[in-house]
């Protein structure tokens, strides 16, 4: 299959990262409806004709942001499959998300909120579907299915909120009602966490390692 050659082009490439960082930069103090082409090309200094060259409309941009927030939940949720650490790991994933609390606002409580919860999922399972152990999927999709509503769920209430709360006291809610109770009743759980640990980066495990050494 050949490359698409507009996404090989480096200066096409920073010129999407620039406007997908002027998107989420705006979405810190206006709301989506409120923002305009001009006022995305104006922060990422993009001329208004290159714009449309990446994206038909500014809702195409939000799925292009949209496409990698969500890729990176995806790797912060599937390591909370686990009843052991899921506290840890839904502290982590609502931290991530609070550091994008405007963009992540409008990706799960706006119009874009359906397509968005069909991607998630849909990613969800495929990486699931990688590391189930062999006769275990049928027990694994279910499970996935009911952590990723479940994690959504929670998180657009908590983004809802009209008084904040904290981010560990959520994660406690998250890791109590939804994670552990899901896991702990999924067969292959051990096997699936061992699946997920083996595949965290060598370097993580050398440092993980150092730290366990002892001095002399």
């Amino acid at each position: 299959m050949s490359q698409n050659p507009i996404a090989a082009d480096p200066r096409a490439v920073r010129s999407r990262e620039a406007l997908q960082r002027a998107l989420l930069e705006l979405l810190e103090t206006t709301p989506l409806d409120r923002i305009t082409i001009r006022d995305i090309c104006a922060r990422s200094g993009i001329g208004y004709t290159t714009f449309f060259r990446h994206h038909p409309s500014r809702e195409s941009l939000l799925d292009d942001v949209a496409a990698e927030e969500i890729g990176r939940l995806v790797g912060l949720t599937l390591p909370v499959m686990d009843a052991k650490s899921a506290l840890a790991g839904c502290v982590a994933l609502f931290g991530y998300v609070d550091a994008r609390r405007a963009v992540w606002a409008t990706l799960l409580n706006g119009g874009a909120a359906g397509a968005l919860r069909s991607e998630f999922l849909r990613l969800a399972l495929s990486v699931a579907a990688s590391r189930a152990p062999p006769g275990t999927w049928r027990h694994a999709e279910v499970s996935t299915r009911l952590i990723v509503g479940g994690t959504i769920e929670v998180l657009s209430w908590w983004l809802k909120l009209e008084e904040p709360m904290p981010i560990k006291e959520a994660a406690k809610i998250l890791a109590t009602l939804v994670i552990k109770p899901v896991v702990k009743g999924t067969p292959g759980a051990e096997a699936s966490t061992a699946a997920v640990k083996r595949a965290q980066p060598a370097a993580t495990k050398a440092k993980t390692q150092r730290k366990r050494r002892p001095t002399r």
